[in-house]
């Protein structure tokens, strides 16, 4: 526990040093802010609109932002450190390849929930003292649930990350492949699920699309932070469909832990059996 602490530890140095920490944290808070004062000004209001709105308009802001960040902040956890040179010198201390990884992923991971909470912590305080009569309980509770999901969810864009970086050779696939995972998730998968919808006609199972959503990480944390204020009005497109689940939020919350348990677990796998 020590090695992996101490690679965590190093990961979590090189963030602050390279900003990281402070930029993420900086982009989370002003967009936070500027969505719960200027979100409605499209109907022709401006100020802060209502805590479901708010977190919904967050949330759609966040399966864009959320994943890209994750995918930038470690697709070359390890494909960079072998490019550098760096990778075999570190195996030759007393540390395995699963502490190394572990490692990494808990500096980077710890990186995207400091800068989360911080971000969103401090659009949520500044919320909460600025707008009058907003209930300060229920704010918190959104808040927080909107944070934690957010944590879960940029989790499992890194484990995917380390997917890639574990599996090629050089920087620039992995870069490429870590865009082409984003566009898959936040862009292509909604219109492959939604075109299936339409050519079925109807006929495809009722009881089987519903849960096809669970397949994608950034509609399952949509659907947990619209569902949880119990109004399905705001469901709209292929995520209509969440309103059939029937697993309510505690399933959802387990869906975001899987999703970036089992690419780790992956990663692991795939950087034992790794030639170096």
């Amino acid at each position: 526990m020590n090695s992996i602490w101490t690679i965590a530890r190093k990961e979590l140095s090189d963030s602050l040093r390279n900003r990281w920490l402070m930029a993420i944290s900086l982009v989370f808070a002003t967009l936070a802010l500027g969505i719960a004062w200027f979100g409605a000004a499209a109907s022709g209001q401006v100020g802060y609109a209502s805590t479901p709105a708010t977190i919904a308009s967050l949330a759609s802001l966040g399966i864009f932002l959320i994943p890209l960040i994750a995918l930038l902040l470690a697709y070359d956890a390890i494909v960079g450190e072998e490019e550098g040179g760096t990778l075999l010198l570190l195996l030759t201390y007393p540390l395995s390849r699963s502490q190394l990884l572990l490692g990494k992923f808990l500096g980077h991971g710890l990186t995207l929930a400091l800068a989360t909470v911080i971000g969103f912590g401090v659009a949520g305080v500044a919320i909460a003292v600025l707008v009058q009569d907003v209930a300060i309980a229920s704010l918190a509770a959104a808040m927080l649930r909107f944070i934690g999901s957010t944590v879960l969810l940029g989790w499992g864009f890194i484990a995917l990350a380390y997917v890639i970086s574990v599996r090629v050779s050089e920087k620039p696939i992995a870069a490429g492949l870590a865009l082409a995972i984003w566009f898959f998730f936040v862009l292509i998968f909604d219109l492959m699920l939604l075109g299936t919808l339409v050519a079925s006609e109807g006929q495809f199972s009722a009881e089987l699309l519903p849960w096809l959503l669970m397949l994608n990480p950034t509609d399952i944390y949509r659907l947990l932070n619209i569902v949880a204020f119990g109004d399905s009005a705001q469901l709209s497109g292929v995520l209509s469909l969440g309103a059939d689940l029937p697993i309510g939020a505690a399933g959802l919350w387990v869906g975001l832990v899987l999703w970036f348990a089992i690419p780790l677990v992956g990663a692991l796998f795939l950087f034992r059996n790794r030639r170096i």
